[in-house]
């Protein structure tokens, strides 16, 4: 029986140092894989920083590409978060072309979805969104019809969630508390 790529959400802990993208970047590009969504700041230690890289592949595929990434020098610690629970979210500035007769309308789907207007002229609104993958998609397939003139996208980030403590552990904590 055939595997079907999945995707999976890489959390890569990385040394913030000068060419460590890029040396994570070239792996994956020197044997073939790709990288669907990347996202990569500092932590709260400025030394350091978090990469997210999300991609597809196999079982076997991403065995290897998680092999690989804790071969790079600069990676400290490489957790393929997919098979946890986590919380994801991703942003997206959503440049919405709109006639005086579409306006209300724009505005109407901005507010269902709790996002924001971020900028406004005469013949457009910017809409700012965040949520998982597939709130931002369903904006921006309400928003199409009105024409939309650009689209920049964040890519995702995603932690994986504490466990939720249950039976003995949580009366011991609310008896310390």
């Amino acid at each position: 029986m055939a595997q079907h790529d999945t995707e999976h959400i890489i959390n890569i802990t990385i040394e913030n140092k000068f060419g460590a993208l890029s040396r994570v970047a070239g792996l994956f590009s020197g044997r073939g894989f790709n990288i669907e969504s990347l996202s990569v700041a500092p932590t709260l230690d400025p030394t350091v920083s978090m990469m997210t890289i999300v991609t597809k592949g196999d079982d076997w595929i991403i065995e290897q590409i998680i092999k690989q990434l804790n071969k790079v020098i600069d990676v400290i610690k490489v957790v393929d978060i997919s098979e946890s629970d986590f919380v994801e979210r991703e942003t997206a500035l959503i440049k919405v072309h709109t006639r005086p007769e579409d306006r209300a309308e724009a505005l109407r789907i901005a507010d269902i979805f709790r996002a924001n207007v971020v900028d406004s002229s005469p013949t457009s609104y910017t809409i700012e969104v965040t949520g998982d993958v597939r709130k931002v998609q369903a904006i921006i397939n309400l928003l199409q019809p009105l024409g939309i003139k650009e689209l920049v996208r964040t890519g995702r980030i995603a932690i994986m969630r504490e466990p939720i403590r249950t039976g003995a552990a949580t009366r011991s904590l609310a008896k310390a508390n």
